[in-house]
């Protein structure tokens, strides 16, 4: 019988899923279970713990980490909000047709080369310390506020690349479409082509937003009180690097979360199951 069929070929497939399941849960042990022994049995493991993972050094330092760590997350939330406008601003710009536009074109090509050749923690340096040196009216001097502008710059010159694929990937057809039901250039632009280019690039622009929230760490070598340095601060005052792994520990509770959702919305959570 057909459905007889159907229930057997069910059943071998529940079979092979549990099969698959117990090798991958065995191999994992095996793994796992050696790396800790080879770790556990080395002769600088007792070293090694008592200078990264001191239970009482820990307890000391991570509320003070933790509470330098909420400056790191202010920062990535006015930072991401910035580069996802102003990179959308250059990748419009970059697509421009009009022959007018060929000057301002030229500009955010000189932009998006130039912001993403210079590595970011050189642009936060250059930045950070170049400003001010000006002594122009005006010009924050604030590091923090300089840190999370030289990020924006960095990081709106990827994302507008990004975006910039993304409306490239739309096909043609959506804008003629748009443009024969009577809308616009800019209303087919806004309504149409935007909304589909926005969603496929979701995934990039997250995996984005997870390097940026490490790379907050980055302003922290102009001086601000941000988790890493307070971390830096506490491990040169007890001599043990236990408060570094502390701020490991709340930088990884924010970017795991984070890149789980980026796996999702690629269509590649089993990779990671």
């Amino acid at each position: 019988m057909p459905s007889d069929r159907r229930l057997e070929r069910e059943a071998a497939k529940r079979r092979r899923h549990r099969r698959g399941q117990a090798i991958a849960a065995v191999s994992s042990v095996v793994v796992l279970g050696g790396l800790a022994a080879l770790i556990l049995t080395s002769p600088g493991w007792p070293e090694v713990r008592e200078t990264f993972f001191n239970w009482e050094v820990f307890k000391e330092s991570f509320p003070d980490v933790a509470k330098a760590f909420w400056l790191d997350v202010k920062i990535f939330l006015v930072a991401e909000l910035a580069i996802l406008v102003v990179g959308l601003f250059v990748a419009m710009l970059r697509i421009a047709r009009s022959p007018a536009m060929f000057p301002v074109r030229l500009l955010s090509v000189v932009f998006v080369d130039l912001f993403r050749g210079i590595p970011t923690i050189l642009l936060v340096f250059l930045i950070g310390f170049g400003v001010p040196a000006l002594q122009l009216s005006g010009t924050p001097n604030d590091p923090i506020v300089l840190g999370a502008f030289a990020l924006v710059l960095s990081y709106s010159a990827y994302v507008a690349e990004v975006y910039r694929a993304g409306i490239a990937s739309v096909h043609r057809g959506q804008r003629d479409a748009a443009l024969a039901v009577g809308l616009t250039e800019n209303q087919a632009m806004r309504h149409v082509i935007l909304p589909q280019a926005v969603r496929r690039v979701a995934p990039p622009l997250l995996n984005d937003f997870v390097a940026l929230q490490k790379d907050v760490a980055l302003i922290s070598i102009l001086g601000p009180l941000e988790a890493f340095r307070e971390a830096q601060i506490i491990e040169s005052l007890t001599f043990n690097f236990t408060p570094l792994v502390a701020a490991a520990l709340l930088y990884l509770a924010v970017t795991v979360p984070t890149a789980r959702i980026v796996d999702r919305l690629g269509g590649t959570e089993g990779a990671v199951r």
